[in-house]
């Protein structure tokens, strides 16, 4: 059924934050409705800022700041409110301290883009505790209280998860499920095709390099990481730096006029991508600069094939929140609404035209399909509108709204349609998830809606951005998330898993791989049928990255971080919920997204970029 048209508001404005320039050099680590149409119509500079670079006992680059991470005794979490900012203080969504994870992280990837979407959004999730990863282990409670905590346990176990930890006949005592992966239908999974990365002869890995952070004034956003086949790539301070693979030496740099604000994930087969940034430096007392500049970059040279701006309301530039690319065309949005450019030569494609339904593109989700989140009607009365988009063109194929007391929508997948919301604010967590649809990205019907229990499941969604769902991936028709944490089978530490529903029925598989005692497991990526995930370590240990097979579930550990001090601590800077972290070809990389001044008293060597190989 045809609609009338519905083209885009402007809301207010979104401040980013700010931040600046590098500095000196650092110690080494010592160890090694319905149709709702788009109606399109149509339409920059550069300065440099010294990149750091440097290596784990190699090169050293500038300086490092603390920038908050993932603490070795981290501190306890406060749930963060989702609430409806529609016009953010400067700051906004900046945590306070690291949370648990999220990311993927829905990847889907056209080469290697960062697994862990864009700033934060957030604060804190919910509370750590001692003995869980990157903190120090404590003793089990006496036995009065262990026995009432075996009970609380029992009952959300059992009544509140039982469907996936009992699923199916032939779970051990464990409740594991054995041999192959089964459907909730209880049919055999078909073989599904292996992936790319393959084991090593030894998965134990050496660091390979080690960036510092660069000194920062003021909260930085520092988003954006891609792997090439001979480069690593990663936002500087108002610049773009590619690495050496291997070493971490500085092969190019790209300098901007301001500061990156945003970052496509996804990167084409030739290398190209898509980044957002600031039109000039940040100056005090200014602390940030509107987000209005698009461009492309080639990862390979290192050139800016273009920048440019959209207007907003009136005459001014819109502003922008986020930035993604599906095949020629690249896509950003924000609450001054959205406009998409040629990949090849930055021209305008469309941008969607305000209408009488109060309509804007909050932002895009891009990688093997183009999909648009449309929040519609008037302040109190409004709406959420999912929309698969000729990507050419932006005219709709077909338009979901989805269902009342929605404000925000994730886009967790665009090719199958998966998107994540909290209804009504059930979740309670704020995680920005309180269930998954499945869409027909043709037909605009709903296939089914997965439940997510915020108790049970630890995947995170922006309040604000489109892109940044984390821990969370799609493939092999299942939708993968992580267990919240809880108590493991050991004498210390907490635990998890990774489980699955089947995106046809939208129930429950038998598919569940364990994190093991005092580690903790999340998903990054599809591999071929395979599925790569992390293992956060406890404090003593190193971290992993494993191969789960997706008609098993059978893991292979890939990569395995020495467990010396320094590289643990190094490790455990990285907070899963606020950096980027990405696996390829025996190369783990991990960086930060955000940056922060760095008070006087802080004395322990900060990481923008922390790289280990097994080659």
């Amino acid at each position: 059924m045809t609609q009338p048209p519905q083209p885009a508001q402007q809301p207010g404005e979104q401040p980013k934050q700010p931040g600046e320039q590098p500095d000196p050099p650092p110690k080494q680590l010592g160890a090694q409705p319905d149709q709702l149409p788009h109606q399109p119509s149509g339409p920059p500079p550069q300065q440099p800022a010294q990149p750091p670079q440097g290596g784990f006992g190699a090169p050293t680059p500038p300086p490092q700041q603390p920038g908050y991470g993932y603490p070795q005794t981290p501190p306890p979490g406060q749930p963060a409110g989702y609430g409806y900012p529609q016009t953010p203080p400067p700051g906004y969504g900046y945590p306070q301290a690291p949370g648990r994870p999220t990311q993927p992280m829905g990847q889907q990837q056209y080469g290697y883009g960062y697994g862990y979407p864009g700033q934060p959004t957030q604060p804190q999730y919910g509370p750590q505790q001692p003995g869980g990863p990157g903190g120090p282990g404590g003793k089990k409670p006496n036995t009065q209280t262990q026995i009432i905590i075996a009970a609380v346990v029992a009952v959300v176990l059992i009544i509140g998860a039982g469907v996936w930890y009992s699923a199916a006949k032939g779970d051990d005592e464990r409740g594991n499920a054995k041999g192959s992966s089964q459907g909730a239908d209880g049919g055999k999974d078909k073989a599904l095709g292996g992936g790319k990365e393959k084991a090593p002869s030894n998965p134990a890995a050496k660091v390979a390099f080690q960036l510092p952070q660069p000194k920062v004034t003021d909260v930085t956003d520092v988003s954006g990481s891609w792997v090439t086949d001979s480069l690593y790539v990663k936002t500087g301070i108002n610049s773009v730096v590619g690495h050496d693979l291997t070493t971490g030496t500085v092969k190019w740099t790209l300098p901007l006029p301001g500061q990156v604000c945003a970052a496509s994930r996804h990167a084409t087969a030739d290398h190209k991508t898509a980044i957002a940034f600031e039109p000039a430096k940040r100056k005090p007392p200014r602390n940030y600069e509107k987000c209005s500049e698009v461009g492309a970059i080639d990862l390979t040279t290192g050139k800016l094939l273009w920048s440019k701006s959209a207007t907003g309301s009136g005459d001014d530039k819109a502003r922008f929140n986020e930035v993604t690319l599906s095949g020629g065309t690249v896509a950003a949005g924000g609450t001054d609404g959205g406009a998409a450019f040629d990949l090849a030569t930055g021209a305008v494609r469309w941008k969607p035209q305000v209408n009488a339904e109060n309509c804007y593109d909050m932002g895009y989700g891009g990688g093997p399909a183009l999909v648009a989140a449309r929040k519609c009607g008037d302040y109190g009365n409004q709406y959420v509108v999912i929309q698969s988009l000729n990507a050419q063109t932006g005219a709709p194929v077909s338009s979901y709204k989805m269902p009342t007391g929605v404000e925000y929508a994730g886009i967790v997948s665009t090719k199958p349609l998966v998107v994540a919301a909290d209804v009504g604010d059930t979740a309670g967590d704020g995680s920005g998830i309180s269930d998954f649809f499945v869409v027909d990205e043709k037909t605009g019907k709903l296939k089914v809606k997965i439940s997510a229990d915020a108790d049970r499941f630890a995947a995170r969604c922006g309040s604000t951005e489109v892109e940044t769902c984390r821990h969370v991936v799609v493939g092999n028709n299942r939708l993968y998330l992580p267990t919240e944490e809880h108590e493991g089978s050991g004498e210390y530490g907490d635990t998890n898993e990774i489980v699955s529903f089947d995106l046809t029925t939208g129930k429950p598989t038998a598919d569940k791989a364990e994190a093991g005692d005092r580690y903790t497991i999340s998903p990054l990526r599809m591999d071929g049928g395979n599925l790569i995930a992390y293992k956060r370590p406890p404090y003593d240990k190193g971290g992993r990255i494993v191969s789960i097979d997706g008609g098993t579930f059978k893991q292979t550990v890939l990569l395995e971080v020495p467990s010396d001090e320094s590289v643990r601590e190094a490790e455990s800077s990285f907070s899963e919920d606020y950096s980027e972290i990405l696996y390829a070809d025996g190369r783990l990389f991990m960086s930060e997204t955000m940056l922060s001044k760095r008070s006087g008293s802080a004395s322990r060597q900060e990481y923008l970029v922390l790289s280990l190989s097994t080659n």
